[in-house]
């Protein structure tokens, strides 16, 4: 039973106008309450609804645009309206626009913040493309912390967003996320594997699971998106190679099909908790179908669980009954290779939910790249490696201007994320970046997992090069 609007935790969105507050709310109420329009000002009263980020419930609240005007204006009292909000609450969400960089106006209202005792997660909207990059890193100088990139239009950098806002309402959830527990628990390698097995309609992903369990746990059948929700079921799985015990929650997803496609209403919501298991998986086999082989939407599934930042694993199921099982093997590796380029080497296996085979060893592997995508390199082997990285590659000098790389921190795992911190990094070209992760996979032990990599320029304009 859903709890009361009155007993979730209560999060007010601020910014100045035309920053996207009401976009950003609409997504997070699931519904277009608030009135959208180009033109600034359209919101003037604070408006409520009870909201949803990936199993987060709180409570909504969208303000007026922040204007710099006399208090008995209308934009005065706009404005001191927002200011009430604040009273209460328990956090701020405060919104920019990168695309457009700070304004005098988001100084104000950062001071402004800054002052208030309510904990403030920054927001950077717009950021869908490469457009926003700039104001992100901009952004740093309001002294808010890491600013959080999203495009409340289209919904990018929602799991970024709860990552910033689960800590401070998490105390106030009116019921256990069944999802949450391995993020809670990430840190401790005996914490149970959170596994999603995700993939087309009838891939088989049902049937896998209920032959891991050994019992008709979960409904299948020959006719396609029998599964509606993600099923967690906890398992305790017996490695036969050591012998070790080792826990499980296995999670079974709805089968996800082109949009083009997915007309009923249930089946739309049923794809969406199929998004949000893989948002809170750590690692996601995606499961193809030997008799079907590849297709254009089990890539788009795989970039889904990649763009998420999860460990991945691709597994070929019903091997049994495979025709040419040499040629599609290869096909699908050669495939895999051209269409996720961004991330060469992910383990390719094959398996049979009907015998079986194969299972043993993909389970296996999924501790693998959950433990590659736990690592976290030791300061000086992260400095050797960085040395030796540049000393093979220089960075180049565009228009014979030197880019300086001073030095790299890994700022987090799961997946793990590095800052670069240099000079005239804009000027850095994609490939060079693309050596630097490629590097970072090889040499450091991270494999096929993906890598986030961050880069930051100095702040102080005067900074010497």
């Amino acid at each position: 039973m859903a709890a009361s609007s009155s007993s979730l935790a209560q999060i007010v969105i601020i910014g100045r106008p035309n920053v996207g507050k009401s976009t950003l709310f609409n997504r997070l109420v699931g519904k277009k309450l608030a009135l959208v329009d180009d033109q600034p000002g359209v919101t003037r009263d604070r408006r409520f609804g009870p909201a949803g980020l990936l199993g987060l419930e709180f409570q909504a609240v969208d303000t007026a645009g922040w204007e710099d005007e006399d208090d008995a204006t209308l934009p005065g009292r706009m404005r001191a309206q927002t200011q009430v909000s604040l009273k209460g609450a328990d956090a701020a969400l405060f919104v920019i626009d990168a695309r457009a960089g700070l304004t005098p106006l988001d100084e104000e209202i950062a001071r402004w913040l800054r002052q208030q005792e309510v904990p403030v997660v920054l927001a950077a909207n717009k950021c869908e493309g490469s457009a926003g990059e700039s104001g992100v890193l901009e952004a740093f100088s309001l002294g808010l912390g890491q600013p959080v990139p999203i495009s409340a239009e289209h919904g990018e950098g929602m799991s970024d967003l709860y990552a910033a806002l689960s800590p401070l309402i998490a105390g106030k959830q009116p019921e256990e996320d069944p999802f949450a527990e391995a993020e809670e628990e990430e840190a401790d390698p005996r914490a149970p594997l959170s596994l999603a097995i995700v993939g087309r309609p009838n891939a088989g992903k049902s049937t896998l699971i209920n032959r891991m369990l050994g019992e008709d746990r979960l409904l299948t059948g020959p006719e396609a998106g029998i599964t509606r929700d993600s099923i967690a079921v906890d398992w305790q799985w017996t490695d036969p190679a050591s012998g070790e015990t080792r826990p499980i929650k296995l999670v079974d997803t709805a089968g996800m099909r082109k949009k083009a496609k997915v007309d009923d209403k249930l089946e739309k919501l049923a794809v969406a908790d199929a998004q949000r298991a893989i948002d809170f998986a750590q690692v996601v086999v995606l499961l193809l179908d030997a008799t079907r082989g590849l297709e254009v939407q089990d890539l788009k599934i795989a970039n889904l669980a990649l763009e998420e930042g999860r460990a991945l694993i691709v597994a070929i199921n019903k091997w049994d009954v495979a025709e040419d099982a040499s040629g599609l093997f290869n096909g699908v590796r050669a495939a895999l290779e051209e269409g996720l380029a961004q991330l060469k080497g992910v383990p390719l296996l094959t398996v049979s939910a009907m015998t079986g085979k194969g299972l043993d060893q993909l389970l296996a592997t999924a501790f693998e790249v959950r433990e590659a995508w736990s690592r976290r390199v030791p300061t000086a082997l992260l400095n050797r490696w960085f040395d030796t990285a540049l000393e093979a590659n220089p960075p180049p000098a565009p228009g014979g201007r030197r880019i300086k790389l001073r030095y790299i921190t890994q700022i987090k795992t799961r997946p793990p994320s590095f800052v670069l911190f240099g000079t005239r990094l804009d000027d850095l070209p994609a490939s060079y970046e693309r050596y630097l992760v490629n590097s970072i996979r090889k040499e450091l032990g991270f494999g096929a997992v993906p890598v986030r990599l961050t880069m930051r320029s100095p702040k102080n304009p005067f900074a010497k090069d």
